[in-house]
């Protein structure tokens, strides 16, 4: 517990020192913006030179306060820490930060990628970013927004808002920006290791499933099933494997039966014995 703690703690600050940097050092130089709180954070400090740490502490506290329920206590532990933390090293690093490039567009890349890679070792660690989150849970409690479509509202609306400081062109870098740190956020807390899930309906499960186990050294869950149409009794085969695995997987299931049903789903997280700790 003590080891899993100690490492989780080292990702929130590491991500939280990498999150500023990407902000002071290639967002605010290069006048551009995020969406969200720190968005709101990042207008403020253009508008009235206010400390970019303060604000963002001050303005995720008062969210996270008013939305503490929804939380679990672990979580919002965990997201106290990594305010804390973002908001420090937001503080520590202004003014640090010169221009390093002038090149708008390489600046949106590096600034996306540090704000997402940092905010992506805080989600790791079972932190989160706070005031977004928050407003989003609120929005689904009281108007019945889905929590997807309540973050993309946020997002865009401050992004559309920051045209009145920014400028049309900036806030088209930042929209790059807010994009290229929604995908550093999702390949750190996936990871390369992408899996897939597949289900496999055959006429011959049992060479299938044999063939499968020896050539590919994997488990397999075998479910019945029973045809729709035909009433017919099924074993349905289930595996969760690497996707770089998936056209071997094929290939050893149509040597046995080309006529087989298989279906592939996306995989976005594996917990349990052997893959990660609940």
């Amino acid at each position: 517990m003590m080891k899993r703690l100690l490492k989780d703690m080292l990702l929130i600050f590491i991500g939280a020192l990498v999150f500023a940097l990407g902000v002071n050092f290639f967002t605010i130089p290069n006048r551009l913006s995020e969406g969200g709180v720190l968005g709101i954070t990042i207008i403020t400090h253009y508008l009235f030179h206010w400390s970019p740490g303060v604000v963002n502490f001050t303005l995720n506290a008062a969210l996270i306060g008013l939305g503490y329920k929804f939380f679990a206590k672990r979580t919002f532990v965990y997201t106290l820490i990594s305010l804390a933390a973002c908001s420090l090293f937001l503080f520590l690093t202004e003014g640090a930060g010169r221009r390093l490039t002038e090149d708008t567009l390489l600046a949106s890349v590096f600034a996306g990628l540090l704000v997402g890679i940092g905010l992506g070792l805080i989600f790791r660690s079972g932190g989160t970013s706070g005031g977004t989150t928050i407003l989003a849970q609120l929005a689904n409690q009281y108007f019945g927004w889905s929590i997807a479509k309540a973050m993309l509202i946020l997002d865009v609306t401050v992004v559309a808002a920051s045209v009145l400081i920014i400028g049309l062109e900036k806030a088209m870098y930042t929209l790059l920006v807010v994009y290229i740190g929604a995908k550093a956020i999702d390949f750190i807390v996936e990871g390369l290791d992408e899996r897939v899930a597949v289900l496999i309906i055959s006429n011959e499960p049992e060479q299938v499933l044999t063939n499968i186990t020896e050539k590919m050294s994997r488990g397999l869950t075998v479910l019945d099933g029973r045809g729709g149409y035909t009433g017919q009794d099924k074993k349905v085969l289930y595996i969760v494997i690497n996707k770089q695995e998936i056209v071997q997987l094929k290939h050893i299931i149509r040597e046995i039966d080309e006529h087989a049903y298989v279906t592939v789903h996306s995989v976005h997280e594996m917990m349990g014995k052997g893959y990660k700790a609940v």
